[in-house]
């Protein structure tokens, strides 16, 4: 398992414990719901399940072409992440003080963060799913060049 991958399991356990403490919270204060119920779900769906399914995913996917993608892979983990960690502190910053127009530009950024991780995402993803003609071609020219 490679750095990013690595990072990508490790911090959505990270984003579980997150998601399990606020739900043990959410039952002892009820009160709290309103204003860290959506990082709460985001949390729990983007921080844990899309990263483990990012790095899962990364990690498997080049076995048979062994295509690697160390720049898309931080790329998307940053991304997802930061926007995810923005996400995490402005919506209860938005819900107790307010509306404002700085909290909803950075409440935009977070969503356009992550939707960039996933374009990323899947960009690479269909870099690396190859059917198995394609891995004979790049087998053939790999050792073409080989030659050379």
């Amino acid at each position: 398992m490679f750095f990013y991958e690595y990072l990508f399991v490790r911090t959505s356990l990270f984003w579980l414990l997150v998601n399990g403490v606020l739900g043990v919270l959410f039952y002892l204060d009820p009160g709290l719901l309103g204003s860290w119920r959506s990082v709460h779900v985001h949390a729990g769906v983007v921080g844990f399940f899309m990263n483990m399914v990012f790095g899962v995913a990364y990690w498997m996917m080049p076995r048979p072409g062994q295509i690697k993608q160390p720049g898309l892979e931080a790329l998307t983990y940053w991304t997802l992440n930061l926007g995810l960690l923005l996400r995490g502190v402005l919506e209860p910053l938005s819900a107790s003080r307010g509306q404002s127009d700085l909290l909803n530009a950075g409440l935009l950024l977070s969503a356009l963060l992550q939707l960039f991780a996933m374009i990323v995402f899947v960009y690479a993803m269909s870099r690396r799913v190859v059917t198995n003609e394609m891995l004979w071609r790049m087998r053939k020219l790999r050792e073409e060049q080989k030659k050379r």
